[in-house]
């Protein structure tokens, strides 16, 4: 009997949820304005950072669209801050940072090529299956 009220203590300890303490928000700015431009700002005690701006760009096809553009910080497990800067428009969502990979130059044989296929080619045979 002893025994099962001891394994029922320590079943009971270790399924005891850890309590965290909550991230203190430190700074906060939001504004929206009514044509749709916005800003925020942010930071948190544990080390993010974030802001963004944006507004309204001319409505295409598919309605209106947002140009944003903003960086955001935090600080990795190994205490190393990294930080990310973008802007995500018609040309799509573009990062950039110290730590982030970057595309090799395009080789100039293909460059060669692009400029070839622009001047010659002027898409009449646009049958399928020919190449």
């Amino acid at each position: 009997m002893k025994c099962v009220i001891v394994l029922s203590a320590l079943v009971a300890l270790s399924a005891a949820q850890l309590v965290r303490e909550p991230i203190p928000i430190l700074r906060y700015s939001s504004d929206v304005l009514p044509d749709g431009a916005f800003a925020y700002e942010y930071e948190t005690g544990n080390g993010i950072k974030a802001e963004a701006r944006g507004q309204p760009i001319a409505a295409g096809p598919e309605g209106a669209a947002v140009a944003h553009q903003g960086s955001y910080s935090f600080v990795s497990d190994d205490g190393q801050t990294y930080t990310v800067t973008y802007v995500a428009d018609a040309n799509g969502f573009q990062a950039q940072g110290a730590h982030l990979p970057v595309a090799p130059a395009i080789p100039e044989a293909i460059l060669r090529s692009l400029e070839y296929n622009a001047k010659y080619y002027k898409g009449e045979d646009d049958k399928p299956g020919r190449f």
